[in-house]
């Protein structure tokens, strides 16, 4: 029966993991292709063989298709598994993969074209009567009227949204309010498709409000028989991007499951759809539901169906490939119990999700009955710009919603991940805001209900800064360099930065209570109570708990886990740049990553507040502006740069205050 041997994984980081490990387990020889950047990655340690096909930029190695093709015959592979992201859903490559005689994991060709175009995604499934959002897609792109475009506009109604035809994860998607607004949001939505996608087409459609999104996963064999296995909710997410994502959706009923099932199963077969795929709705208050796109390959959120069902989908993939029927009804499929998934992103919540980047140097996922973790880390690994920053995925099930939620809960807390700044504790006060805790979570819950009411900065606490000063006295080779001696008698002065914040620390030693820290008019009694591996017993003011330690290569930066929240301190020394402060002039990057544009030159006048270039990292586009009034004196990158986090980008000669 098996029609292939070997199976290129044509991805990275935590899917190529799973997709390795499961093809293993069916019996198949693995090969992991790599860019120079993830030589050292976990999941080209864990494959049989393993490629690299080009330098780190995705573009000239992940998206290259034919460096994934010579990979393939270097090797001897006869398949290729695409996991998602990248070239998964790339019509041209699926028919490259036909056309070699390799077997693509996935559907054919010309259903990842259909699909692929939300346009025609749409007329198909409107042929077909699956339900769709009113909207309107014009022919000739480049020669549309706006007063046209407005009428349209007019007609679906206000507010709508502006989407490009050829992608998504929020790109190229600007919500529009009134006619005012829809020139300027149809400009910036194209050029950011063309960016993202290479092609600028887009659409209009209805925006429904307070709407949840909810998905439904499809799995059709090449005998005819077409499945769906149940529905999840990814209602939580910044940006247009998923963040927490369920299974069963808290709002969907039996007979409801049973009209979205119907819907999915039609969607699917009127383009003939083979393998698994998901079938994306937008699920209103009242019940009613319209078709938003298709995602013709395994979803990120894949792990909460396969624990409410007990199927293994990658393992379904492979046999459907391979010409095997399910050989499952969908009678079969039963969901038991409730799965919650969070995603681990290297990303600042309190800057606006801002990519960040790092070295590993604890990982250490929680585990336990009901907890699973798809990673794609290790310790020792640089997390770069050029890819996405999800790290893991943390997922739990129970025998309900409640038990599941507990389990997540736990499991974020007990997960330690040091080096690299994340999400975690974001995740968690999402979890236990009320109105997710509820199952009332809609689109609109984190932008609406949550940042706005939780935004600012998140300072550590002052007893924090006390335990990193502690650290740093009993650190690697005892009393580090850069402590100054105040004049009283075993006491010494550090000033520590974490992040935006910082603060000066006077450490005194004496017996009994091992170290003393004050911090202004405030003081705490620390010690140290042995030491576990990166596991550190701490007591502040008698309470005893457990702090997660790593440090830095120069021993100058300690990032450390404790009290529900993980910190990266730097010693700031007496007379450095750090401890004197930056000109307010001085633009220094917010994160490694890419010059997208820049909008200024020398001579230029500048207002506070304009934007003076875009940097991308990750997949994401962060506009840098200009934090006074001024005239540029220096522009130090150009397009395409890539620039390293705290790097000079611009030098502004602030203007002078009016006496």
């Amino acid at each position: 029966m098996a029609r292939f041997q070997t199976v290129v994984v044509a991805n990275r980081g935590e899917i190529a993991c799973r997709v390795i490990r499961s093809a293993r387990d069916a019996g198949y020889s693995t090969v992991a292709v790599f860019s120079e950047a993830d030589a050292a990655a976990l999941h080209v340690r864990l494959a049989d063989q393993s490629v690299c096909i080009g330098p780190a930029p995705a573009s000239e190695s992940y998206l290259d298709i034919e460096r994934v093709l010579d990979a393939a015959r270097r090797t001897g592979a006869d398949a290729i598994h695409p996991g998602y992201g990248f070239l998964s859903e790339n019509a041209d490559f699926a028919k490259a993969c036909e056309e070699a005689g390799i077997t693509f994991i996935g559907p054919a060709s010309e259903s990842i074209s259909v699909m692929g175009d939300k346009a025609r995604a749409k007329e198909r499934m409107e042929e077909a009567g699956v339900p769709c959002v009113p909207g309107h897609r014009w022919g000739d792109q480049a020669t549309a009227k706006v007063d046209e475009l407005v009428k349209a506009a007019d007609a679906i109604g206000y507010p709508l949204l502006v989407k490009a035809s050829a992608g998504g994860g929020g790109r190229g998607m600007r919500r529009v309010d009134s006619a005012e607004e829809l020139a300027g949001a149809l400009e910036s939505a194209r050029a950011e498709a063309e960016a993202a996608f290479g092609s600028g087409d887009l659409l209009m459609e209805k925006l429904i409000e307070g709407a949840r999104h909810v998905e439904v996963q499809v799995m059709a064999d090449q005998h005819g028989l077409t499945l769906h296995l149940g529905e999840r909710d990814c209602s939580v997410q910044r940006r247009h991007q998923k963040v927490i994502e369920e299974a069963p959706c808290p709002a969907v009923d039996e007979s409801l499951r049973a009209r979205l099932g119907a819907a999915a199963v039609d969607a699917a077969a009127a383009i003939g759809y083979l393998g698994a795929g998901t079938i994306e709705f937008l699920l209103a208050a009242d019940g009613s539901f319209y078709f938003l796109e298709m995602n013709t390959r395994l979803q990120v959120e894949h792990p909460v169906t396969e624990l409410v069902t007990g199927l293994d989908l990658v393992d379904m993939q492979l046999r459907v490939a391979a010409g095997a029927p399910l050989g499952i009804s969908q009678e079969d499929v039963q969901l038991c119990g409730h799965a919650i998934e969070a995603r681990l992103y290297a990303e600042d919540p309190e800057r606006g999700f801002m990519p960040q980047t790092g070295r590993v140097e604890l990982w250490s996922p929680a585990t336990g009955e009901g907890i699973r973790c798809d990673g794609g880390i290790c310790e020792g690994q640089e997390i770069s710009s050029f890819y996405d920053p999800m790290l893991a995925k943390i997922i739990a099930s129970g025998p309900d919603r409640a038990t599941a939620l507990r389990r997540l809960r736990r499991a974020l807390r007990e997960t330690r991940l040091l080096g690299v700044q994340h999400n975690a504790a974001f995740l968690d006060r999402v979890l236990k805001h009320p109105t997710f805790d509820d199952g009332q979570a809609t689109t609109s819950f984190l932008e609406q209900e949550f940042v706005a009411s939780d935004e600012g900065g998140d300072e550590p606490e002052a007893w924090v800064f006390g335990v990193a000063a502690t650290l740093f006295m009993a650190g690697r080779g005892g009393e580090l360099a850069g402590w100054r001696n105040t004049g009283s008698s075993g006491t010494s002065m550090v000033k520590l930065r974490c992040g935006e914040h910082s603060a000066l620390v006077h450490l005194t030693t004496q017996a009994g209570p091992r170290y003393v820290a004050r911090l202004g008019e405030r003081s705490f009694a620390i010690d140290r109570h042995g030491i576990a591996g990166q596991e550190q017993r701490i007591s502040v003011d008698g309470v005893c708990s457990s702090v997660a330690v790593a440090w830095g290569a120069d021993c100058g930066t300690l990032h450390l886990a404790c009290g529900g929240g993980s910190y990266s301190f730097e010693r700031i020394l007496p007379g450095s740049e750090a401890a004197e402060g930056i000109a307010d002039g001085t633009i220094r990057s917010p994160l490694a990553g890419r010059v997208a544009s820049v909008q200024v030159e020398v001579g230029a006048v500048v207002n506070s507040g304009q934007p003076l270039l875009v940097l991308e990292a990750m997949k994401l586009e962060t506009v840098v502006v200009s934090p006074c009034d001024g005239v540029i004196a220096a522009v130090k990158v150009a397009e395409a740069d890539q620039v390293a986090r705290g790097q000079v980008m611009i030098e502004i000669e602030v203007a002078a205050e009016e006496e």
